[in-house]
């Protein structure tokens, strides 16, 4: 049975089928899981309370009309009670079935409610993740930023810089449709940035950042200064 577009189906329709699958032995299961999705479970769970609704009206009225009845009876003498006793079976018949339809789609508004809690803590999950995803990107763009800045100008960089740089290198998120683990400069150079032409200066400073990053524990030695021999007054004249 192919799952019917739920779209296309006006009220009536739309009951009928909700109805059709409140009881889980006659469920197909992809139209109950279209039906109880997140574009369509409010619909649904709607739907289903005004059927409930209306079964509850129902036997409220029936039964005010049964007890009607039985003192109109009652009223008549044995004649009247004999009416009575003899539409009792059918109307218990009704009661029972109707009842026990009453609390079926009770049920199945009780599953509606909770696959909905599900569907909100869900997608508030979801929201939770991104935004800190997003954090994560501009933290990760301001940290790159700044490492940037340091190959740029050619500054010496403190063992702090270093260790925070490595975070690009050391931390990961899921990406991907298999969740693989991947560090932030990855998702830099590939996700999370634009790609532009790069020009000779900036592959300059690209390797500069490569070392940078290299620095097993502190200063690189190739940024951090070679001093230089300095003789007061050149009085052994060396420059001659």
């Amino acid at each position: 049975m192919d799952a019917p577009d739920l779209t296309t189906l006006d009220d009536r329709q739309y009951e009928q089928l909700a109805v059709g699958h409140a009881h889980p032995r006659y469920r197909d299961a992809d139209t109950w899981n279209l039906l109880t999705s997140p574009q369509h479970i409010e619909r649904t769970r709607a739907v289903l309370a005004n059927v409930h609704q209306r079964t509850a009206a129902t036997l409220r009225r029936r039964k005010t009309e049964r007890d009607t009845f039985q003192q109109e009876c009652h009223a008549r003498g044995e004649d009247g009670k004999k009416e009575w006793f003899a539409t009792r079976p059918e109307y218990e018949r009704w009661r029972r079935g109707t009842a026990g339809f009453h609390q079926m789609i009770q049920q199945a508004i009780s599953e509606l409610g909770k696959l909905q809690r599900q569907h909100n803590h869900k997608a508030m999950t979801q929201q939770g993740t991104q935004a800190a995803r997003e954090a994560l990107r501009r933290l990760s763009i301001a940290v790159q930023r700044h490492q940037a800045a340091h190959a740029k100008t050619g500054t010496i960089a403190a063992q702090e810089d270093y260790e925070l740089w490595q975070l690009l290198d050391r931390l990961t998120v899921p990406c991907g449709p298999a969740q693989e683990q991947t560090s932030l400069r990855t998702m830099l150079d590939f996700y999370w940035t634009d790609v532009d032409m790069v020009t000779d200066a900036e592959a300059d400073r690209a390797r500069v950042e490569s070392t940078m990053r290299g620095a097993p524990a502190g200063r690189s030695a190739r940024y951090a200064g070679v001093p230089r021999a300095r003789h007061v007054g050149n009085e052994k004249d060396l420059a001659g």
